[in-house]
Order: structure tokens, then sequence, then C-alpha cells
């Protein structure tokens, strides 16, 4: 079952300055210990420039023009399939960015991101609002090690796990000495967000997180509320968005509210990620994470919220993998 075909096709002009040959150089040293495994550069290297490593040649998804460039506006007119930059790799009907780190980064400008992981293909199959809130995503990369790997059984490689609780961090780093770039984090329980945009400031040496908000639990269905944030975003200097509030909610508050918030360049929904920015939940050992069991380690760590989600919900995705990979043996999600 095809959920839908995406590609990006971003706009490439620029509303603020790119980062330097010197300045990606700091950024790629200066790295966490997962985004520096991820990127495998060495101290002090220059990032490759995106347009120098993508494949040309690998097979492109079907694409519809951005949802989601300036006016917001969903369009179903296919485009032509000439920009390598359209790259996607699709597993269980949802096509996946394949970009590496370098590549993501230097190209990220505008837009709304999406970090799809197993949990998010799973209830993409069962929800309606969810498949629609995806559909609208400029980006989707991939958020998990597992989804890695599947890429890799099915024949399609995926260049990187490009996750959300690394995302954060990175985009920061790269952005150092960007001074067009300000942040507004909403999500996490009270005082979560500050604490975060207290350590990312403290990390980057200057305020690039202007302002950040708790909501509060079941937010999404008090429209007052919706609406005194949207005034909070205004109110604020930012034009980059954070929302860590979980799957399906963030995706589906991101694209309800967009259009209010003309001044927004940058929507990312990146669930915990705003708990692990302020130390209040400790991040999987790498070792764990390279393996692809982050997934045992927040399960451990949160057994009785968690263990619906990885114990039924997803249990699933293995077999679904196996049909996929051996189509003559594949059902239709209806059984017919």
């Amino acid at each position: 079952m095809r959920l839908f075909d995406h590609s990006s096709s971003i706009s490439t002009d620029t509303p603020y300055p790119r980062a330097n040959a010197v300045q990606r150089r700091q950024f790629s040293h200066r790295f966490n210990p997962y985004v520096q495994s991820a990127l495998n550069v060495r101290s002090g290297a220059a990032l490759t420039p995106a347009d120098t490593i993508l494949d040309s040649n690998s097979e492109i998804s079907a694409t519809f023009s951005n949802p989601c460039a300036s006016t917001h506006q969903e369009s179903t007119s296919p485009v032509p399939q000439s920009n390598p930059f359209q790259q996607s790799i699709e597993i269980l009907g949802v096509a996946i960015d394949n970009f590496s780190w370098e590549e993501f980064l230097s190209r990220l400008r505008r837009g709304v991101v999406f970090t799809p992981n197993v949990d998010h293909l799973m209830t993409l199959r069962h929800d309606a609002d969810f498949r629609s809130a995806y559909a609208q995503a400029d980006y989707r990369v991939c958020d998990s090690q597992v989804l890695l790997y599947a890429s890799r059984f099915l024949g399609t490689p995926l260049k990187a796990k490009i996750s959300g609780s690394d995302l954060l961090a990175a985009f920061c780093e790269y952005h150092r000495e960007n001074p067009e770039i300000r942040i507004f984090l909403l999500g996490g329980a009270e005082g979560v967000p500050q604490k975060a945009q207290a350590n990312l400031n403290a990390r980057i040496g200057r305020e690039i997180v202007v302002a950040a908000h708790s909501p509060s639990y079941g937010f999404e269905k008090d429209e007052a509320e919706c609406q005194r944030i949207v005034e909070m975003i205004r109110a604020s200097s930012a034009n980059v968005l954070v929302v860590g509030v979980g799957a399906p909610k963030q995706e589906k508050w991101i694209v309800k509210y967009r259009d209010q918030l003309p001044s927004i360049d940058i929507f990312m929904g990146l669930g915990a990620t705003l708990d692990f920015e302020a130390g209040c939940k400790p991040r999987s050992p790498k070792l764990l994470s390279t393996l692809g069991l982050e997934w045992l380690h927040r399960l451990l760590s949160e057994p009785r919220r968690l263990w619906k989600r990885y114990l039924l919900r997803d249990m699933p995705f293995l077999w679904l993998l196996l049909k996929e990979r051996f189509p003559k043996r594949r059902l239709s999600i209806s059984g017919k």
C-alpha cells in the first residue's frame, strides 16, 4: 500500500545567509558524538558540499510540487524528475528523503520537517489525519536505525539516520555563527523548554533560542490556548519553530497552524528532543543506538508509558517489511 509519494522541491532562495566553509569546519568538530559518528568526518574537516555527493542516477519516486512553499498551498501537479535533491526511498508506502547529514543541513532553509520512525510508519497505516499531515511535509528524514537497516534489507539503502533527538543540536551548531536563525521551542513539561533553551544558548554562545513555552496537557484540543500560543510565537522574533509534544500530535498541530505563522521559515516536529536537551531524560547509549536498540532503552526507561507502543503497535513492522521485500507474498491492508 502506497500512502503517498514524496520528494522535496523546496525553493533554494535563501532567506538567511548560508554557513560558510569556516563555519562548516567549526561545525564538524563541535558535533555531539551521535551526530559526529553519523557524519563520519575528521576533526576540522570541511563538510562536503551537498551537490557533489548526490547520486543523480538513483531512482526517484513520483513527486508533486511543494505543498508547503511560500503559499503553503498543496498541489497535485506532477513535476519533472530532474532535480537530484528529490531523491527518496520508500518503506511501507512512505517516502523518506535520502540525505546525508551534510546534504540535509545545507539544504534546509524553509519548510516542514518530520522525522519518520517505525512508530510513525505503523501509526500512519490507521490514522488518516496523520497521513494528511505527513503528506504536507517538505522533508521526511530517517529518525530510526531500524529504518536504516530496513532500507538496506529492501535494497534501497538510506545514507544516514538523521534522528530528531540529534537534529536540534546539529541545526544549532550548523548555524552557530548565523544571527538570522532564531528558534522558538514549544513542548515539554513546565520548565523543560526553558531549561533546553538555556542549555542550547550556553552551548552555542548566543541567543539562538529566543523563546520557549510549555503548553498544558491536551492543549491541542483547546482552540483558545492554541491561539494564545500562535500569538506568542508571532510576538517573538523566531523564524524557526521546534514542536516537541510527541507524534502524531505535533505533526497535526504544525500543519493546522503553520498558515497563521508567516514569519516562521522552518517547522520541525522533534518529539522528546526538548527533554533530552534539558537533561530531563537520558539519551540511549551510543552502542544501543548504533545497533538499532534505542527503542529498548526508552522502553526500559519508561515502561508504563511506552510498552503498548513498542510491544503491541510496532510489532507488525517486521512482518510487513518481509512482505514488502517479497512482494509475491504481499497482501493488501484490507486483506483482499
